[in-house]
């Protein structure tokens, strides 16, 4: 995915999830040979994601990205997400 296409979707996940006085958290998550995962957290507690090349070029898309900071899967960005049941129905079905 070309940077521009990354920086869109980061773009879009904000106008939808973020407020002007509250940052979207983003946690950047190597996934092996696929390259990183950036999990974004929304002010309204909504999750989404977008799939790079490699954590390098993750981080430097979420540094790059206005209303967005870097987090963890601390305490606070834990607390931050809102799982809904479609979610929960779908991850269930990815254990059976």
């Amino acid at each position: 995915m070309s940077d521009q296409t990354v920086q869109k979707r980061i773009a879009e996940f904000v106008k939808v999830h973020g407020k002007p006085d509250q940052a979207v958290r983003a946690v950047v998550e190597p996934i092996g040979r696929a390259g990183a995962r950036i999990v974004l957290v929304g002010a309204d507690g909504a999750m989404g994601d977008v799939i790079v090349g490699d954590v390098e070029s993750a981080t430097a898309a979420v540094e790059a990205a206005t209303g967005v900071e870097q987090a963890e899967w601390d305490r606070e960005t834990t607390a931050a997400t809102r799982i809904g049941a479609a979610h929960r129905r779908k991850m269930a079905k990815m254990q059976s």
